[in-house]
Protein backbone atom coordinates (compact mmCIF):
# COMPACT_ATOMS: atom_id res chain seq x y z
CA UNK A 1 0.00 0.00 0.00
CA UNK A 2 1.48 3.84 -0.80
CA UNK A 3 1.37 6.60 1.15
CA UNK A 4 1.19 9.59 -0.92
CA UNK A 5 1.91 12.87 1.02
CA UNK A 6 4.89 11.50 3.87
CA UNK A 7 7.22 10.32 1.05
CA UNK A 8 9.48 12.15 -1.22
CA UNK A 9 8.98 14.90 -3.11
CA UNK A 10 10.30 16.17 -6.58
CA UNK A 11 12.84 18.40 -5.11
CA UNK A 12 14.12 15.73 -2.62
CA UNK A 13 14.92 13.32 -5.19
CA UNK A 14 16.36 16.13 -7.91
CA UNK A 15 18.70 16.76 -4.62
CA UNK A 16 19.42 12.86 -4.39
CA UNK A 17 20.09 12.46 -8.07
CA UNK A 18 22.76 15.39 -7.87
CA UNK A 19 24.43 14.44 -4.57
CA UNK A 20 24.81 10.76 -6.37
CA UNK A 21 26.00 12.05 -9.18
CA UNK A 22 28.44 14.15 -7.04
CA UNK A 23 29.91 11.67 -5.04
CA UNK A 24 30.62 9.27 -8.29
CA UNK A 25 32.19 12.15 -9.47
CA UNK A 26 34.17 12.97 -7.05
CA UNK A 27 35.15 8.93 -6.88
CA UNK A 28 35.56 8.80 -10.46
CA UNK A 29 37.97 12.43 -9.98
CA UNK A 30 40.17 10.96 -7.31
CA UNK A 31 41.09 7.51 -9.24
CA UNK A 32 41.80 9.36 -12.09
CA UNK A 33 44.03 11.93 -10.16
CA UNK A 34 46.16 8.82 -8.31
CA UNK A 35 46.61 6.91 -11.32
CA UNK A 36 48.37 9.65 -13.56
CA UNK A 37 50.18 10.42 -10.23
CA UNK A 38 51.72 6.94 -9.19
CA UNK A 39 51.48 5.93 -12.69
CA UNK A 40 53.99 5.49 -15.01
CA UNK A 41 57.12 7.71 -14.10
CA UNK A 42 58.39 9.69 -16.71
CA UNK A 43 61.97 9.17 -18.82
CA UNK A 44 64.59 10.06 -16.24
CA UNK A 45 66.73 12.88 -16.75
CA UNK A 46 70.04 11.63 -18.19
CA UNK A 47 73.54 13.10 -17.72
CA UNK A 48 73.84 13.20 -21.85
CA UNK A 49 71.75 16.34 -22.20
CA UNK A 50 74.13 18.72 -19.60
CA UNK A 51 76.47 20.72 -21.67
CA UNK A 52 80.03 20.46 -21.40
CA UNK A 53 82.21 22.90 -19.74
CA UNK A 54 83.23 23.56 -22.91
CA UNK A 55 79.88 24.78 -24.41
CA UNK A 56 79.01 26.67 -21.12
CA UNK A 57 82.72 28.53 -21.76
CA UNK A 58 81.61 29.21 -25.45
CA UNK A 59 77.74 30.43 -24.48
CA UNK A 60 79.87 33.05 -22.03
CA UNK A 61 81.73 34.13 -24.96
CA UNK A 62 78.67 34.23 -27.14
CA UNK A 63 77.33 36.28 -24.36
CA UNK A 64 80.03 38.66 -24.42
CA UNK A 65 81.03 37.98 -20.27
CA UNK A 66 84.52 37.19 -21.22
CA UNK A 67 86.39 38.51 -23.92
CA UNK A 68 88.79 37.06 -26.01
CA UNK A 69 91.95 36.34 -23.44
CA UNK A 70 90.13 34.76 -21.22
CA UNK A 71 87.71 32.49 -23.57
CA UNK A 72 91.55 31.16 -25.06
CA UNK A 73 92.89 31.34 -21.58
CA UNK A 74 89.94 29.18 -20.38
CA UNK A 75 89.91 26.68 -22.54
CA UNK A 76 93.08 26.34 -23.01
CA UNK A 77 93.26 25.08 -19.16
CA UNK A 78 90.06 23.20 -19.53
CA UNK A 79 91.90 21.14 -22.30
CA UNK A 80 95.11 20.38 -20.20
CA UNK A 81 92.81 19.21 -17.34
CA UNK A 82 93.48 15.14 -16.86
CA UNK A 83 90.13 15.10 -15.13
CA UNK A 84 91.31 14.64 -11.43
Amino acid sequence: MMYWGNGMGGWAMVAMTMGNLLFWGAIITGVVLMVRAFGRPGPAPSLATRPTPQAVLAERYARGEIDDDEYARRLQVLGSSTGS
